[in-house]
């Protein structure tokens, strides 16, 4: 252990150095762009296929990366200021000294802003490649593979300001212009192929980074009052078909586009996806996904159950019987072969006035609440990437982690 933390200590250092991660040279890469023909399937005609060729000059000579998955995926999110800055650094050791072995990495969030310059035309168009949050991804995604850290690209699909500023002809409408949710944000038309294709492009461009999974977050309709979605027009709609349908229509030819890059594709749903029988009026029912995708993630978190669910007055105040009897009801949904792993996302922020405040301990009851029913794979979730040791399970003794590898 000693030796592994001196060895990860060289590759941090070595890594805030060079400015291009471990074994690379300070020196500029040379692009090859590729772009074919746009996809036959329903993309605009700006929604061509992108692969992106990088050529750099190392000490050591790049292969393509052997990634491999981990048995039992245990996380922590990442935003992407979190990414680009050096609380990286922190999370990183952090995961060295405990049982995380992999970061969920925002490539996309809710505000359509890009972890990296992106070459997807539509997202230069758009202006999500100029406000990128960090200029040296590949090197910060070495760093993460040489200490044995599965990298996960999260992408937010179809809550995207941008994208629905960008190219109205793919946003909800209202009256002449956008329709706007609660907060002011625009929203880009599940129901428009378009959108879910962009997604499909960006992943693409994510695995040629080095990131090993992709998680597509936000894969719904607005959750907002009837009374404003009444007002809201979908010009993609097709004639009679509901949002649920949408939705399922959406995941599969997403899946389809991602499955041939050889990564897990997955996706979040709301936790109480997983124990109501309807749609929640957003599209996401959890047979849709467990029969499609390689991964779901419930995000069972206490504080967003409303008063008596579960029988409990104040869900939140009770992180590990929610947490259980949410994916009791989710592993009683997931059957047959071929069925999705389950990997719950994880309350690690306090919210609400009815607290308590969740500690490491409120924290390790739902860790404790999985495991009790055999799921092993977790992701904590805190908007602000803030994470403290004494939440997560220790470094298990003698069980080596496998280090990606990306060059001989």
């Amino acid at each position: 252990m000693r030796l592994r933390r001196l060895v990860g200590g060289l590759v941090l250092g070595a890594a805030l150095g060079l400015s291009r991660g471990p074994f690379v040279q300070n020196r500029r890469a040379e692009q090859r762009l590729v772009v074919e023909p746009p996809a036959r399937l329903g993309a605009a005609a700006d929604q061509s296929r992108v692969s992106l060729g990088v050529t750099e000059f190392r000490f050591m000579r790049r292969r393509p990366f052997e990634f491999t998955r981990p048995s039992a995926v245990k996380a922590l999110y990442v935003n992407a200021w979190a990414f680009g800055s050096n609380r990286l650094w922190q999370l990183v050791r952090l995961a060295d000294s405990s049982d995380v072995n992999a970061l969920v990495v925002d490539v996309k969030d809710d505000t359509g802003c890009l972890l990296y310059r992106s070459t997807v035309h539509t997202a230069r168009v758009i202006g999500a490649a100029a406000c990128a949050r960090t200029a040296d991804v590949r090197a910060r995604l070495d760093t993460l593979h040489a200490h044995g850290i599965y990298a996960i690209a999260r992408i937010v699909v179809a809550k995207d300001p941008l994208l629905a500023e960008g190219k109205p002809a793919w946003s909800v409408r209202e009256g002449g212009g956008l329709w706007r949710d609660r907060i002011g944000s625009a929203w880009v038309d599940a129901y428009n192929d378009s959108v879910w294709v962009y997604s499909a492009e960006l992943a693409r461009e994510t695995v040629a980074l080095g990131f090993e999974e992709v998680q597509f977050d936000y894969v719904r309709f607005p959750d907002e009052p009837r009374s404003r979605m009444v007002k809201a027009v979908f010009p993609a709609r097709r004639k009679g078909e509901s949002p649920r349908e949408a939705v399922r229509r959406q995941v599969q030819l997403l899946t389809g586009l991602v499955k041939p890059l050889g990564v897990p594709v997955t996706f979040d749903v709301f936790g109480l996806t997983a124990s109501t029988t309807g749609d929640l009026g957003i599209g996401q029912v959890w047979e849709d996904f467990v029969d499609v995708a390689d991964v779901v993630l419930p995000m069972v978190y206490p504080s967003h159950y409303t008063r008596g669910a579960f029988g409990f007055r104040r869900p939140n105040a009770h992180p590990y019987n929610v947490v259980r009897l949410a994916l009791i009801d989710a592993l009683a949904r997931t059957h047959g072969r071929g069925a999705a792993q389950i990997r719950p996302y994880l309350q690690a922020f306090t919210l609400g006035r009815h607290r308590p405040r969740y500690t490491s301990y409120e924290i390790r009851e739902q860790i404790r609440a999985a495991n009790d029913l055999g799921i092993e794979s977790w992701v904590l979730w805190n908007p602000r990437s803030v994470y403290h040791r004494a939440a997560l399970p220790p470094y298990p003794l003698g069980v080596p982690r496998a280090v990606t590898s990306g060059a001989e």
